[in-house]
């Protein structure tokens, strides 16, 4: 369900409009008659792959991973590794 507000009522009746998001009702305000915004319930998402730390212990970056022996010589002169 949807419900409409200008922009004036959704201002002085704020609460009530954050109300019927959290109940799961989308709020469309409008200006002039014209749709201007849409309001609706914030997901948080909970995705483990944003967390810090989240590939601790699963990789190893090995000490001499940028030194030029560990890359041929055209590799390391396009990557800028030496000149």
């Amino acid at each position: 369900m949807f419900l409409e507000y200008t922009v004036t009522d959704a201002k002085a009746k704020f609460s009530e409009v954050i109300s019927h998001v959290v109940k799961g009702d989308r709020v469309i305000v409008t200006k002039n008659g014209i749709p201007v915004a849409e309001i609706i319930e914030y997901e948080q998402k909970k995705d483990a792959s944003k967390r810090l730390g989240f590939a601790k212990g699963e990789v190893h970056i090995p000490d001499d991973f940028n030194s030029p022996g560990g890359w041929g010589e055209e590799t390391a002169r396009a990557l800028g590794i030496i000149e």
